[in-house]
């Protein structure tokens, strides 16, 4: 997985341009399960800052960490100067400095799991918000969905991530969830979804593809001859689904 975590460097301008960014609804949900102000936050594997300016328009003092010098680049031409960032993976930030919020956007599976939520409660503050959110981005309409698969299947069974803890689909309580309910560090863990629907054109929509970790572990031609394929069998736009499930955890005071 670590490869697969660090390829999207290479691809940080596409990755700005094409994934979709966070509605403001994500911050207003985090912000007011944390019942009191919240003047830092810490961020985990921060990307181009898609997450980041949204608690930065909060007037937050943002921390955005990330081990990619390219994403951080990137990041850096869309954040205010009020964001600092942090060269670093999750793993290798030292305690030191608490945080009223540490969250993660799409990138906690990134990080390993050993001693994972020790670390997040020791750059917690006593009651402490813990967030983070994601969740796979797909064609709304089955139909065409379907086709893109077929176009793809020769060369990748599935773009997915798997979820970290096995746990099935259909749960109601889904990852990291699952993990912070075991844990003894944390309380009130709870877990909504805020919805988000975008229409792309099918050369945006490849675009999107193209910064997909499982698409940038194949060859370059396979992976030219992978999107060829799925641009062929695309109509001129597509609706995307990418509803936004956010895992919510305190620390107790």
């Amino acid at each position: 997985m670590s490869g697969r975590a660090l390829s999207f460097g290479a691809v940080a301008e596409t990755y700005e341009r094409f994934r979709p960014g966070y509605p403001p609804a994500v911050a207003d949900t985090v912000l007011t399960y944390a019942g009191r102000p919240v003047l830092t936050a810490l961020e985990i594997g921060a990307g181009t800052g898609k997450a980041t300016r949204l608690f930065a328009a909060h007037g937050i003092m943002v921390t955005a960490t990330d081990p990619d010098a390219a994403m951080l680049t990137e990041l850096r031409k869309h954040v205010p100067a009020t964001v600092t960032t942090v060269g670093a993976a999750f793993e290798d930030l030292r305690p030191g400095t608490t945080y009223g919020l540490v969250y993660a956007a799409a990138a906690l599976h990134w990080t390993d799991p050993e001693g994972r939520w020790a670390r997040v409660a020791a750059l917690l503050e006593p009651g402490g918000v813990f967030a983070s959110f994601g969740g796979p981005v797909h064609l709304a309409d089955p139909a065409v969905d379907e086709v893109v698969r077929a176009a793809r299947a020769p060369f990748l069974d599935s773009d997915d991530i798997p979820s970290p803890d096995g746990t099935p689909a259909h749960h109601a309580m889904q990852w990291p969830g699952t993990e912070l309910q075991r844990s003894a560090g944390f309380t009130d863990v709870r877990q909504s979804v805020v919805p988000r629907r975008v229409t792309m054109t099918a050369a945006d929509y490849v675009g999107l593809l193209s910064t997909v970790s499982a698409y940038l572990q194949l060859p370059p031609p396979v992976r030219e001859q992978v999107f060829d394929r799925i641009l062929r069998v695309l109509p001129p736009t597509v609706e995307i689904a990418g509803d936004i499930i956010v895992h919510l955890a305190r620390l107790p005071l």
